[in-house]
Protein backbone atom coordinates (compact mmCIF):
# COMPACT_ATOMS: atom_id res chain seq x y z
CA UNK A 1 0.00 0.00 0.00
CA UNK A 2 1.46 3.58 -1.00
CA UNK A 3 2.72 5.33 2.02
CA UNK A 4 1.10 9.16 3.20
CA UNK A 5 3.91 11.57 3.42
CA UNK A 6 5.91 12.03 7.08
CA UNK A 7 4.14 16.04 6.48
CA UNK A 8 0.45 14.44 5.93
CA UNK A 9 1.05 12.68 8.70
CA UNK A 10 3.05 15.30 10.74
CA UNK A 11 -0.23 17.98 10.22
CA UNK A 12 -1.63 18.53 13.53
CA UNK A 13 -5.67 18.00 13.79
CA UNK A 14 -7.31 21.02 14.31
CA UNK A 15 -8.42 21.48 18.22
CA UNK A 16 -11.61 23.60 17.13
CA UNK A 17 -12.93 21.14 14.65
CA UNK A 18 -12.03 17.07 15.59
CA UNK A 19 -14.62 17.17 18.14
CA UNK A 20 -16.95 17.90 15.29
CA UNK A 21 -18.06 13.88 14.90
CA UNK A 22 -19.20 14.07 18.62
CA UNK A 23 -21.04 17.10 18.08
CA UNK A 24 -23.16 15.45 14.76
CA UNK A 25 -23.59 12.02 17.41
CA UNK A 26 -25.39 14.34 20.58
CA UNK A 27 -27.57 16.16 17.63
CA UNK A 28 -28.50 12.99 16.22
CA UNK A 29 -29.22 11.91 19.76
CA UNK A 30 -31.41 14.67 20.45
CA UNK A 31 -29.29 17.50 22.22
CA UNK A 32 -29.21 21.10 21.36
CA UNK A 33 -25.56 21.85 21.44
CA UNK A 34 -24.44 25.68 22.12
CA UNK A 35 -21.26 26.29 20.06
CA UNK A 36 -18.64 28.10 22.27
CA UNK A 37 -15.88 26.42 20.42
CA UNK A 38 -15.52 28.20 16.85
CA UNK A 39 -15.56 31.58 15.92
CA UNK A 40 -18.16 32.13 13.94
CA UNK A 41 -20.03 35.09 14.77
CA UNK A 42 -24.11 35.11 14.81
CA UNK A 43 -24.12 38.97 13.68
CA UNK A 44 -25.77 39.52 10.64
CA UNK A 45 -23.65 40.17 7.04
CA UNK A 46 -23.98 43.86 6.11
CA UNK A 47 -26.45 44.09 3.71
CA UNK A 48 -24.76 46.01 1.25
CA UNK A 49 -22.74 42.95 0.77
CA UNK A 50 -25.37 40.27 0.40
CA UNK A 51 -26.73 43.13 -1.91
CA UNK A 52 -24.31 43.09 -4.10
CA UNK A 53 -24.09 39.43 -5.25
CA UNK A 54 -27.87 39.26 -5.36
CA UNK A 55 -27.71 41.71 -8.09
CA UNK A 56 -24.44 41.08 -9.67
CA UNK A 57 -25.06 40.40 -13.53
CA UNK A 58 -23.01 39.07 -15.65
CA UNK A 59 -22.75 36.24 -18.53
CA UNK A 60 -19.48 34.79 -17.26
CA UNK A 61 -18.10 34.03 -13.75
CA UNK A 62 -14.30 34.97 -15.00
CA UNK A 63 -11.41 34.95 -13.23
CA UNK A 64 -10.36 38.11 -11.57
CA UNK A 65 -6.74 39.34 -11.96
CA UNK A 66 -4.16 36.94 -9.50
CA UNK A 67 -3.70 40.14 -7.01
CA UNK A 68 -7.64 40.44 -6.82
CA UNK A 69 -9.61 43.14 -8.56
CA UNK A 70 -8.46 46.37 -8.80
CA UNK A 71 -11.05 48.17 -7.66
CA UNK A 72 -11.23 46.39 -4.65
CA UNK A 73 -7.81 46.78 -3.67
CA UNK A 74 -8.38 50.93 -4.39
CA UNK A 75 -11.07 50.65 -2.21
CA UNK A 76 -9.35 48.78 0.51
CA UNK A 77 -6.21 51.04 0.35
CA UNK A 78 -8.56 54.29 1.25
CA UNK A 79 -9.98 51.86 4.28
CA UNK A 80 -6.25 51.08 5.75
CA UNK A 81 -5.75 54.97 4.99
CA UNK A 82 -8.59 56.04 7.12
CA UNK A 83 -7.21 54.61 10.06
CA UNK A 84 -3.94 55.83 9.38
CA UNK A 85 -1.87 53.02 7.64
CA UNK A 86 0.37 54.23 5.06
CA UNK A 87 -0.93 51.13 2.34
CA UNK A 88 -1.30 51.32 -1.44
CA UNK A 89 -3.23 48.84 -3.79
CA UNK A 90 0.12 47.98 -4.66
CA UNK A 91 1.21 46.84 -1.42
CA UNK A 92 -2.12 44.06 -1.55
CA UNK A 93 -2.62 40.64 -2.67
CA UNK A 94 -6.30 39.37 -2.21
CA UNK A 95 -6.44 36.26 -0.95
CA UNK A 96 -8.72 33.53 -0.03
CA UNK A 97 -8.80 33.80 3.25
CA UNK A 98 -6.59 35.12 5.86
CA UNK A 99 -5.28 31.00 5.48
CA UNK A 100 -4.14 31.49 1.95
CA UNK A 101 -2.32 35.14 2.99
CA UNK A 102 -0.83 33.41 6.12
CA UNK A 103 0.66 30.53 3.83
CA UNK A 104 1.65 32.88 0.89
CA UNK A 105 3.96 34.76 3.52
CA UNK A 106 5.46 31.31 4.81
CA UNK A 107 6.23 30.40 1.51
CA UNK A 108 7.65 34.13 0.91
CA UNK A 109 9.72 34.19 4.10
CA UNK A 110 11.23 30.96 4.93
CA UNK A 111 12.22 28.08 3.35
CA UNK A 112 11.91 24.56 4.98
CA UNK A 113 14.26 24.25 8.21
CA UNK A 114 13.75 27.97 9.25
CA UNK A 115 12.52 28.72 12.10
CA UNK A 116 9.25 31.32 13.12
CA UNK A 117 9.01 32.52 16.60
CA UNK A 118 5.67 32.75 17.72
CA UNK A 119 4.13 33.87 21.24
CA UNK A 120 2.03 30.76 22.31
CA UNK A 121 -1.11 30.08 22.87
CA UNK A 122 -1.69 30.94 19.03
CA UNK A 123 -4.13 30.49 16.71
CA UNK A 124 -3.57 26.81 16.01
CA UNK A 125 -3.57 26.87 12.59
CA UNK A 126 -0.45 28.42 12.51
CA UNK A 127 0.92 25.20 13.40
CA UNK A 128 -0.63 23.91 10.43
CA UNK A 129 0.79 26.23 7.99
CA UNK A 130 3.94 26.04 9.53
CA UNK A 131 4.32 22.10 9.03
CA UNK A 132 2.91 22.07 5.22
CA UNK A 133 5.79 25.02 4.79
CA UNK A 134 8.53 22.69 6.62
CA UNK A 135 9.09 25.17 8.85
CA UNK A 136 9.94 24.97 12.96
CA UNK A 137 7.71 26.63 15.34
CA UNK A 138 9.53 28.36 17.96
CA UNK A 139 7.23 29.20 21.32
CA UNK A 140 7.70 31.89 23.42
CA UNK A 141 5.50 31.25 25.92
CA UNK A 142 3.05 33.97 27.22
CA UNK A 143 1.33 34.03 30.78
CA UNK A 144 -2.25 32.90 31.91
CA UNK A 145 -1.42 35.52 35.44
CA UNK A 146 -0.50 38.16 32.55
CA UNK A 147 -3.89 37.81 30.78
CA UNK A 148 -1.07 36.76 27.89
CA UNK A 149 0.54 39.97 27.71
CA UNK A 150 3.61 39.94 25.68
CA UNK A 151 6.94 38.15 27.04
CA UNK A 152 9.72 39.88 27.96
CA UNK A 153 11.72 41.20 24.68
CA UNK A 154 14.45 38.93 26.24
CA UNK A 155 12.57 35.59 25.96
CA UNK A 156 12.28 36.11 22.30
CA UNK A 157 16.13 37.07 21.79
CA UNK A 158 17.11 34.50 23.44
CA UNK A 159 15.92 32.30 21.06
CA UNK A 160 16.78 33.78 17.78
CA UNK A 161 18.95 31.70 15.69
CA UNK A 162 20.71 32.05 12.03
CA UNK A 163 17.83 30.08 11.18
CA UNK A 164 14.81 32.14 12.52
CA UNK A 165 13.16 34.15 9.62
CA UNK A 166 10.23 36.18 11.46
CA UNK A 167 8.15 36.97 14.21
CA UNK A 168 4.18 35.69 14.00
CA UNK A 169 1.76 37.57 16.33
CA UNK A 170 -1.79 37.77 16.07
CA UNK A 171 -3.72 41.17 17.66
CA UNK A 172 -6.00 41.32 18.87
CA UNK A 173 -5.23 37.36 19.60
CA UNK A 174 -7.14 34.30 19.25
CA UNK A 175 -7.63 32.26 21.25
CA UNK A 176 -6.65 34.52 23.94
CA UNK A 177 -8.46 38.18 23.42
CA UNK A 178 -5.13 39.79 23.96
CA UNK A 179 -5.27 43.65 22.66
CA UNK A 180 -0.79 44.31 22.01
CA UNK A 181 -0.15 47.85 23.71
CA UNK A 182 1.78 50.23 21.48
CA UNK A 183 4.41 49.73 23.37
CA UNK A 184 4.78 46.59 22.59
CA UNK A 185 4.33 46.98 18.96
CA UNK A 186 7.41 49.32 19.41
CA UNK A 187 9.32 46.86 21.46
CA UNK A 188 8.58 43.84 18.94
CA UNK A 189 9.51 46.41 15.76
CA UNK A 190 12.97 47.37 17.13
CA UNK A 191 13.73 43.72 17.64
CA UNK A 192 12.45 42.79 14.15
CA UNK A 193 15.03 45.76 12.86
CA UNK A 194 17.82 44.49 15.12
CA UNK A 195 17.58 40.86 14.04
CA UNK A 196 16.79 41.57 10.20
CA UNK A 197 13.79 39.80 10.79
CA UNK A 198 9.95 39.92 9.62
CA UNK A 199 7.23 40.67 11.77
CA UNK A 200 4.16 39.08 10.68
CA UNK A 201 0.85 40.28 11.98
CA UNK A 202 -2.04 38.91 12.06
CA UNK A 203 -4.55 41.81 12.34
CA UNK A 204 -7.60 40.21 11.36
CA UNK A 205 -9.72 40.98 14.00
CA UNK A 206 -8.27 44.56 14.44
CA UNK A 207 -11.97 46.48 14.81
CA UNK A 208 -12.61 44.45 17.40
CA UNK A 209 -10.99 46.27 20.50
CA UNK A 210 -12.77 46.81 23.96
CA UNK A 211 -12.80 49.61 26.83
CA UNK A 212 -11.25 52.34 25.33
CA UNK A 213 -8.31 50.86 23.99
CA UNK A 214 -6.61 51.18 20.46
CA UNK A 215 -5.56 49.02 17.87
CA UNK A 216 -1.75 49.37 16.97
CA UNK A 217 -0.99 47.46 13.42
CA UNK A 218 2.55 46.71 12.22
CA UNK A 219 2.21 49.00 9.31
CA UNK A 220 2.01 51.83 11.60
CA UNK A 221 6.01 51.38 12.43
CA UNK A 222 7.32 52.44 10.00
CA UNK A 223 10.96 52.08 10.68
CA UNK A 224 10.13 48.56 9.84
CA UNK A 225 8.29 48.85 6.27
CA UNK A 226 10.75 46.30 4.72
CA UNK A 227 10.16 43.95 7.66
CA UNK A 228 6.25 44.66 8.67
CA UNK A 229 3.60 41.87 6.82
CA UNK A 230 0.19 42.30 7.63
CA UNK A 231 -2.27 39.61 7.11
CA UNK A 232 -6.23 40.49 7.14
CA UNK A 233 -9.30 39.39 6.55
CA UNK A 234 -13.08 40.14 6.08
CA UNK A 235 -14.33 37.00 7.96
CA UNK A 236 -14.42 38.02 11.35
CA UNK A 237 -14.87 42.57 10.56
CA UNK A 238 -18.23 41.82 8.40
CA UNK A 239 -19.50 38.48 10.04
CA UNK A 240 -18.28 36.94 6.14
CA UNK A 241 -16.22 33.72 7.50
CA UNK A 242 -18.02 32.02 4.27
CA UNK A 243 -16.29 34.76 1.59
CA UNK A 244 -13.39 32.96 2.09
CA UNK A 245 -11.27 36.42 1.33
CA UNK A 246 -8.42 37.69 2.79
CA UNK A 247 -5.07 39.72 1.95
CA UNK A 248 -1.46 40.13 2.25
CA UNK A 249 -0.48 43.78 2.75
CA UNK A 250 3.06 44.83 2.93
CA UNK A 251 5.66 48.21 2.02
CA UNK A 252 8.44 45.69 0.80
CA UNK A 253 8.33 45.36 -3.03
CA UNK A 254 9.88 42.16 -3.21
CA UNK A 255 7.81 40.30 -1.17
CA UNK A 256 4.76 41.09 -2.50
CA UNK A 257 6.28 40.15 -6.02
CA UNK A 258 7.18 36.98 -4.35
CA UNK A 259 4.31 36.11 -2.69
CA UNK A 260 2.18 37.37 -6.31
CA UNK A 261 3.81 34.25 -7.78
CA UNK A 262 2.45 32.57 -5.13
CA UNK A 263 -1.33 34.42 -6.18
CA UNK A 264 -0.39 33.39 -9.77
CA UNK A 265 -0.15 29.84 -9.22
CA UNK A 266 -3.57 29.48 -7.23
CA UNK A 267 -5.27 32.01 -10.03
CA UNK A 268 -7.24 34.37 -8.33
CA UNK A 269 -9.17 34.70 -5.30
CA UNK A 270 -13.14 34.02 -5.58
CA UNK A 271 -15.32 36.48 -7.63
CA UNK A 272 -18.61 36.48 -6.22
CA UNK A 273 -16.89 37.17 -2.98
CA UNK A 274 -14.77 39.94 -4.19
CA UNK A 275 -18.07 41.37 -5.15
CA UNK A 276 -19.29 40.95 -1.32
CA UNK A 277 -16.65 42.09 -0.30
CA UNK A 278 -15.82 45.51 -2.26
CA UNK A 279 -19.62 46.25 -0.93
CA UNK A 280 -19.03 45.58 2.68
CA UNK A 281 -16.62 48.34 2.69
CA UNK A 282 -19.43 50.47 2.19
CA UNK A 283 -20.71 49.42 6.10
CA UNK A 284 -21.30 52.69 8.07
CA UNK A 285 -19.35 52.92 11.60
CA UNK A 286 -22.74 52.41 13.10
CA UNK A 287 -22.49 48.60 12.36
CA UNK A 288 -19.33 48.44 14.18
CA UNK A 289 -20.46 50.22 17.12
CA UNK A 290 -23.29 48.15 17.40
CA UNK A 291 -21.11 44.85 17.14
CA UNK A 292 -18.69 46.07 19.85
CA UNK A 293 -20.86 47.40 21.58
CA UNK A 294 -22.68 43.77 21.58
CA UNK A 295 -20.04 41.48 21.93
CA UNK A 296 -18.39 44.17 25.03
CA UNK A 297 -22.15 42.86 26.96
CA UNK A 298 -21.26 39.32 25.64
CA UNK A 299 -18.07 39.10 27.09
CA UNK A 300 -19.20 40.62 30.66
CA UNK A 301 -22.08 38.11 30.99
CA UNK A 302 -19.53 35.04 30.08
CA UNK A 303 -17.21 36.39 32.47
CA UNK A 304 -18.59 37.13 34.90
CA UNK A 305 -20.63 33.67 34.92
CA UNK A 306 -17.20 32.04 34.65
CA UNK A 307 -15.79 33.82 37.48
CA UNK A 308 -18.69 32.27 39.79
CA UNK A 309 -18.23 28.57 39.17
CA UNK A 310 -16.13 27.40 41.87
CA UNK A 311 -11.92 26.16 40.34
CA UNK A 312 -12.43 28.39 37.37
CA UNK A 313 -10.26 31.10 36.42
CA UNK A 314 -10.22 33.29 33.24
CA UNK A 315 -7.94 35.53 31.38
CA UNK A 316 -9.48 39.01 30.30
CA UNK A 317 -9.78 39.64 27.26
CA UNK A 318 -9.92 43.18 25.68
CA UNK A 319 -10.30 42.33 21.88
CA UNK A 320 -11.52 39.98 19.66
CA UNK A 321 -14.26 37.75 20.53
CA UNK A 322 -12.35 34.65 22.70
CA UNK A 323 -10.94 33.92 26.25
CA UNK A 324 -8.77 31.48 27.55
CA UNK A 325 -10.47 29.87 30.57
CA UNK A 326 -8.65 27.20 32.88
CA UNK A 327 -11.23 24.77 34.31
CA UNK A 328 -11.03 22.32 37.56
CA UNK A 329 -9.97 19.26 35.11
CA UNK A 330 -7.18 17.54 34.09
CA UNK A 331 -7.42 17.22 30.47
CA UNK A 332 -9.93 19.60 28.93
CA UNK A 333 -9.81 17.00 25.54
CA UNK A 334 -11.45 14.49 27.88
CA UNK A 335 -14.11 16.57 29.28
CA UNK A 336 -14.81 18.54 26.33
CA UNK A 337 -15.44 14.88 24.88
CA UNK A 338 -17.60 13.97 27.71
CA UNK A 339 -19.65 16.90 27.92
CA UNK A 340 -20.72 16.02 23.94
CA UNK A 341 -20.95 12.03 24.59
CA UNK A 342 -22.26 11.53 28.30
CA UNK A 343 -23.67 15.03 29.54
CA UNK A 344 -26.74 17.15 29.00
CA UNK A 345 -28.74 19.44 31.32
CA UNK A 346 -32.63 19.38 30.29
CA UNK A 347 -31.63 17.72 26.73
CA UNK A 348 -28.68 21.05 26.24
CA UNK A 349 -24.98 20.90 25.93
CA UNK A 350 -22.08 22.63 25.33
CA UNK A 351 -19.12 22.64 22.71
CA UNK A 352 -15.67 23.81 23.66
CA UNK A 353 -12.50 23.92 22.27
CA UNK A 354 -9.10 22.63 24.31
CA UNK A 355 -6.69 24.95 24.33
CA UNK A 356 -3.65 22.51 24.54
CA UNK A 357 -4.19 22.63 20.64
CA UNK A 358 -2.99 26.15 20.13
CA UNK A 359 -0.32 25.49 22.22
CA UNK A 360 3.49 24.07 20.26
CA UNK A 361 4.79 23.33 23.29
CA UNK A 362 3.81 19.63 24.53
CA UNK A 363 1.32 18.74 27.26
CA UNK A 364 0.80 22.70 27.89
CA UNK A 365 -2.48 24.32 28.22
CA UNK A 366 -4.12 20.40 29.34
CA UNK A 367 -6.76 21.97 31.85
CA UNK A 368 -7.31 25.25 29.70
CA UNK A 369 -10.51 25.55 26.88
CA UNK A 370 -10.93 28.85 24.50
CA UNK A 371 -14.22 30.06 24.39
CA UNK A 372 -15.78 32.06 21.47
CA UNK A 373 -18.34 34.08 22.82
CA UNK A 374 -20.19 34.74 19.70
CA UNK A 375 -23.60 33.68 20.54
CA UNK A 376 -26.73 35.79 22.08
CA UNK A 377 -26.59 36.76 25.42
CA UNK A 378 -29.43 34.49 26.76
CA UNK A 379 -27.66 31.55 25.46
CA UNK A 380 -24.12 32.03 27.20
CA UNK A 381 -26.16 32.71 30.20
CA UNK A 382 -27.67 29.33 29.96
CA UNK A 383 -24.11 27.72 28.48
CA UNK A 384 -21.86 28.70 31.76
CA UNK A 385 -25.20 27.11 33.69
CA UNK A 386 -24.53 24.01 31.78
CA UNK A 387 -20.70 24.43 32.35
CA UNK A 388 -20.97 24.45 35.70
CA UNK A 389 -23.65 21.81 36.69
CA UNK A 390 -20.79 19.70 34.01
CA UNK A 391 -18.08 19.80 36.14
CA UNK A 392 -19.85 19.27 39.32
CA UNK A 393 -21.12 15.89 37.54
CA UNK A 394 -17.88 15.10 35.96
CA UNK A 395 -15.45 12.46 37.08
CA UNK A 396 -12.17 11.89 35.90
Amino acid sequence: MPKISAKGLAMPESPIRKLVPYAEAATQQGKEIFYLNIGQPDIKTPQVAIDAVKNATFDILAYSHSAGFASYREKLARYYQNVGLDVQPQDIIVTTGGSEALLFAMGTVTDPGDEVIIPEPFYANYNGFATSSGVKVVPVQAKFEDNFALPPISEFEKLITAKTKAIIICNPGNPTGYLYTQEEIEQLAQLAKKHDLFLLADEVYREFAYDGNQHFSVMSQKEIANNAIMIDSVSKRYSMCGARIGCIVSKNKEVIATAMKFAQARLSPPTLAQIASEAALETPQSYFDEVIEEYVERRNILIEGLEKIEGVKVAQPNGAFYCIVQLPVKNADNFAQWLLESFNKDGKTIMIAPAAGFYSTPNTGLNEVRIAYVLEKEHLITAVEILKDALQAYQE
